[in-house]
């Protein structure tokens, strides 16, 4: 799952011999067990731009291309569609096209609509982020983009929804109560409840595929590292511990391994470790910066 803090410009290249690497350092020698698509954002081409690919760096694939930004791609769970955010109509909107960049089309409609959009587990939905009621909201809409419905409804800036797998609730990212932290919610917006207490920030919370766990970040430490919590907020555990910036988790379809992406090489990487924090493995070695990935799993 992806969020806003992140920024427009990371990128996610995954190559077949870092692939290779990875496997290895989980205690295999050969193909990652993980299967799926990865969408990405890279500006390779001179503006971000929306791209597909198979896990093994195979399969490579421009899906927009348009002078303007088009970042922040969410795969629908059965890889059909993907929706992101993109300026090219003048202001950050969120759109949904099929898989092979077909079928364009927007969502959103008005000058400050949405970005970072993120799909319920049976694909009906999306959570995304909007500024139209003048700061930082968590909305809901229809995969078909009616029933766009405010869920935070909160003066200060709430972001960053992820859904939980059975779709019955949201975690989001509020500073409501002075700083950053991770809280839930029903999938109506109800019974909104904080979950990680610090003074310290921490968002960018994503749902473990069984419902057990949530990651995150948090920068309690001093630098941005990767945590992980129960779905209750107990047992705050910190899987990085690094200088640099460890940030953006995100689960492997089987719950076995966290991707996160860390600018510990000197810029941003995307590293891979296990869901324990062990076996952290550099997956990209390139001097743009790479970042956000996202896994989904194609039946």
């Amino acid at each position: 799952m992806k969020s806003a803090v992140a920024g427009a410009g990371l990128i996610l290249v995954v190559v077949a011999t870092a692939l290779t690497a990875w496997a290895m350092a989980c205690g295999g020698g050969g193909e990652p067990t993980v299967a799926g698509k990865i969408a990405f954002s890279s500006d390779r081409d001179g503006n971000s731009e929306i791209y597909i690919m198979n896990v093994d760096g195979s399969g490579l694939t421009r899906l927009t291309n348009n002078p303007a930004w088009d970042n922040f791609p969410a795969l629908s769970p059965d890889g059909s569609r993907v929706a992101f955010a993109s300026s090219r109509d003048g202001n950050d909107g969120v759109y949904v096209m099929n898989a092979d960049g077909s079928g364009l089309t927007r969502l959103t409609n008005g000058p400050a609509e949405g970005f970072a959009p993120v799909w319920s587990p049976a694909g009906s939905r999306i959570a995304f982020i909007s500024y139209r009621d003048g700061n930082s909201e968590v909305y809901v809409m229809n995969a078909d983009g009616s029933g766009q419905t405010n869920l935070t409804n909160n003066p200060a800036a709430d972001g960053s929804p992820t859904w939980s797998p059975d779709g019955s609730r949201i975690a989001f990212s509020s500073d409501r109560d002075g700083n950053s932290e991770i809280y839930i919610m029903n999938a109506d917006g109800s019974s909104q409840t904080r979950l990680t207490n610090s003074p310290a920030y921490g968002n960018a919370a994503v749902w473990s595929p069984d419902g057990s766990r949530i990651a995150f970040q948090s920068d309690r430490h001093g630098n941005w590292e990767i945590y992980v919590m129960n779905a209750d907020g107990s047992s705050q555990t910190r899987l990085t511990n690094n200088p640099a910036q460890d940030a953006e988790p995100a689960w492997s379809p089987d719950g076995s391994h966290i991707a996160f992406h860390s600018a510990r090489g000197g810029n941003f990487e995307v590293y891979v470790m296990n869901a324990d924090g062990s076996g952290q493995t550099n997956l990209t070695n390139n001097p743009a910066e790479d970042g956000l990935p996202d896994w989904s799993p194609v039946p």
